[in-house]
């Protein structure tokens, strides 16, 4: 059973959970965006089972919308379809953990090679300053208190940032791709630790560290840097003190 404390329910912040391209506004849109938002809160769990009626009224959105979103959330690998008990949740296992971080980390090496030479200095300079912020708060906060809203604030800025970089290379279908598996990703750290600001830190000077390569240019640091940030992450999820089944 996953320990993580609950978190009151969010707006979403823009960078977290959104592309930076503009969205469709659709209903069945907002019910996948409703979705991913209840998922990311916690108001959904990993391997619970709902029905299309539960759904309507967690996500406020009529049973046809409900309806178009499942097949893309089927197709992700966020749910999948069980007779006589409805839609499960992803289930959180090693061999998702392996291939969701395997992903990622294909992504994001190329999303760094390219970012390094794109990415103006200005912008770079508002993200290790935001980045600082979040350091500074999570060092003058309670360890091992959990405190949603810094949290909240440092996924965005975390995300923000790797999602940013697979935006530009304006590969549509690979951005696609990527945010799809960032669930997946963000729901594996949900169900298998417990964050708090001591967890926030490393994971902050691990981008500080990286970011700093892309500022001077260097895309061999810079992609070293990311492999190290993606790898320590991944190692956190494993060693989290929660009992993992295996992959069927």
């Amino acid at each position: 059973m996953s320990t993580t404390a609950k978190r009151p329910t969010r707006a979403a912040t823009p960078h977290a959970l959104a592309p930076t391209r503009q969205e469709p506004t659709s209903q069945r849109a907002r019910a996948y965006q409703g979705f991913t938002q209840q998922l990311l809160s916690g108001n959904i769990r990993p391997g619970q089972f709902v029905s299309q009626r539960e759904l309507m009224t967690l996500l406020d959105m009529p049973l046809g919308a409900v309806r178009e979103m499942i097949p893309r959330l089927e197709a992700g690998g966020l749910v999948k379809t069980v007779p006589q008990r409805g839609l499960q949740i992803a289930h959180v296992d090693l061999k998702l953990i392996r291939n969701a971080f395997q992903l990622r980390a294909m992504i994001e090496r190329e999303a760094v090679r390219l970012f390094v030479r794109s990415v103006g200095t200005a912008e770079l300079d508002e993200i290790e300053a935001a980045h600082h912020d979040i350091l500074r708060r999570a060092r003058a906060a309670q360890p091992d208190t959990p405190d949603a809203v810094l949290l909240d604030d440092a996924q965005s800025i975390d995300w923000g940032l790797h999602d940013r970089m697979v935006d530009a290379m304006g590969n549509e279908i690979l951005s696609e791709i990527y945010r799809v598996n960032s669930l997946r990703v963000r729901l594996i750290t949900l169900e298998q630790t417990v964050i708090t600001p001591a967890r926030l830190i490393p994971a902050m000077e691990e981008h500080l560290r990286f970011i700093s390569a892309l500022q001077q240019r260097d895309a061999a640091a810079a992609m070293a840097g990311l492999d190290d940030h993606i790898l320590s992450a991944q190692a956190r999820v494993m060693a989290a003190p929660q009992t993992l089944s295996a992959p069927g």
